[in-house]
């Protein structure tokens, strides 16, 4: 495993970190983890290095924190750097965050945190905990042990996060999503180079873009397939984030046990500035085709759920990106099928555009304008609700 420099607190974290977003389940139930193998998973890759495992009070529909404070028993705890996530959206006062802050502690089963992170900052929230007190609570509650390092999540524009990384001199990290697609979308390249610059440490989340990077269409495959050695897509999305120095470390939300060992051997490799320029040529000429093909940029975080009408608005996405991207159209509107069920209609076409899921998406997606385009295209023979 290799190791790199966390920002300015002295840690030394593994390349690869663990996330606890995409842990495998039971029964398609998102909070039923299947805790035998998820636990198996995690153990494994901590005993072969990894040593940053992140999590978050929403993930697994609350079910992430109890299992990673289970997981972590028998020594485990001891030997990571354990990060969560503090829900700002359910922040209504200052009384909130000790509130939030102690019961993710006893979820996780652990007296301190290593790292805390505000969770998902954007131009609105960010305003409204910094007000409320946020950072002079999150002072004491570090004075007083609960945690190590205070940093925030982001899903929002570059203009946003500058704003919030120079509000306050002393985060020592933050978490940013960041893919060879995804340069100049969010905090993107100019927002990595500047955080690194203030001295923050850099966890990049989305490095394979929620999986979509692991399965390519045919045209980004073969561009990719110019790099020597060749690897397989997801290595060739980990390589190029690790290639940056001012990434600490890449989070990786892994669902199989294979997803682990592949990752560990990339991660072994990984080294600092090891693409050539010809190599990101190629990852360039990968973005352009990518995006070209790409109509939806969804990665399936399911932040946009629930929604009030029964939607289940990442797999409706999703399918279309199978049907358009990856040119399986009749597979797409096959599965489609099922989802068109008499009193239980989680399909597109049962959207009433209210767009409250947009105000929660990371990507910015205009879900509500999207909605009747998939049906259109999926939902052959079924009218869409009125």
């Amino acid at each position: 495993m290799q190791f790199r420099t966390f920002g300015q607190t002295g840690r030394q974290v593994s390349a690869l970190g663990f996330g606890c977003m995409r842990l495998p389940t039971v029964g398609g139930d998102a909070a039923s983890i299947d805790e035998t193998l998820a636990t198996e998973m995690l153990r494994y890759a901590i005993d072969r290095g990894v040593n940053y495992v992140d999590t978050a009070y929403a993930y697994h529909g609350g079910s992430s924190e109890r299992f990673v404070g289970r997981a972590l028993r028998d020594g485990y705890r001891q030997k990571v750097n354990l990060a969560t996530k503090m829900p700002v959206w359910l922040a209504e006062s200052a009384d909130d965050f000790d509130r939030l802050l102690d019961e993710q502690l006893q979820k996780l089963q652990t007296d301190h945190l290593d790292f805390y992170l505000l969770h998902a900052l954007n131009h609105r929230s960010w305003p409204k905990v910094r007000d409320l007190g946020v950072l002079p609570w999150a002072e004491r509650a570090m004075a007083d042990g609960r945690f190590g390092h205070l940093g925030f999540s982001f899903h929002d524009g570059l203009d946003a996060f500058k704003l919030i990384v120079d509000d306050y001199d002393a985060w020592a990290f933050c978490q940013i999503q960041y893919n060879y697609v995804d340069t100049d979308i969010q905090a993107g390249s100019e927002g990595l180079r500047y955080a690194a610059d203030k001295g923050l440490a850099v966890v990049v989340m989305e490095p394979i873009r929620g999986g979509r990077l692991a399965v390519l269409p045919e045209p980004v495959m073969d561009t990719l397939n110019r790099l020597q050695p060749l690897r397989s897509p997801a290595a060739l999305a980990l390589r190029w984030v690790w290639n940056h120095p001012q990434v600490s470390t890449a989070l990786s939300g892994m669902s199989t046990m294979q997803h682990v060992v592949e990752n560990l051997a990339t991660a072994d490799e990984s080294r600092v500035d090891i693409l050539s320029e010809d190599d990101l040529a190629v990852y360039e000429k990968a973005r352009e085709t990518y995006r070209a093909q790409c109509p939806i940029p969804c990665t399936e975080c399911r932040y946009c759920l629930p929604c009030a009408n029964g939607v289940f608005i990442h797999a409706n996405l999703g399918l279309y990106n199978l049907a358009t991207l990856h040119g399986q159209l009749e597979e797409a509107r096959r599965r489609y099928g099922g989802f068109v069920r008499p009193g239980d209609d989680i399909s597109a076409g049962a959207c009433i555009q209210c767009a409250e899921c947009e105000e929660r998406c990371p990507q910015q997606i205009p879900i509500s304008e999207w909605m009747p385009r998939v049906h259109a295209l999926l939902g052959v023979d079924r009218p869409a609700k009125s």
